[in-house]
């Protein structure tokens, strides 16, 4: 059988427009390939090791500046809730001193209102108030002559 494939000639091969330029670098065989595989594979591990420590370096700068934010803000949460509280007991406060105020307002109001009528003389003009006025000053003054006994005569007269 041998005999027959020498006698023939192999196919040709099919032509290509460009020309072939694959494994110019691979001068050294199958060990030249293998040292290039290696090279890829040393270069790819070193970058992906340069990748994850960037990364690592990131996610750990993150992490720290994450908890120093949450710290930061729990810490803002507490003073507010404080905050809170307060103002809620101030606001508690003061509702119950407007209570009280308004209280004492309308009672002062209702007593205004008793007050009004007689002090405003209910109608009556200034002549009428100034002579009732007088007449009240001269009975006190009368009432004060008795008491002191200085005009007992005069007394036994008007009675008389």
């Amino acid at each position: 059988m041998q005999s027959k494939q020498e006698g023939q000639q192999p196919p040709t091969p099919e032509i290509f427009e460009d020309e072939f330029k694959g494994q110019q670098s691979g001068k050294g065989g199958v060990i030249g390939m293998l040292q290039v595989i290696e090279s890829d594979f040393a270069r790819l591990e070193a970058d992906t090791k340069s990748a994850e420590a960037a990364a690592q370096n990131e996610y750990d700068k993150f992490m720290s500046d994450s908890a120093a934010t949450k710290a930061s803000l729990e810490v803002d949460i507490k003073h507010a809730k404080s905050s809170k509280l307060a103002k809620e007991g101030e606001l508690t406060q003061a509702k119950d001193n407007l209570a009280t105020a308004q209280k004492t307002l309308d009672s002062a109001l209702e007593y205004y209102e008793k007050l009004k009528e007689p002090c405003l003389g209910g109608g009556q003009t200034y002549e009428d108030r100034s002579a009732r006025r007088k007449e009240e000053v001269e009975a006190l003054k009368e009432a004060l002559r008795i008491l002191s006994g200085d005009d007992i005569a005069a007394l036994q007269e008007r009675v008389a």
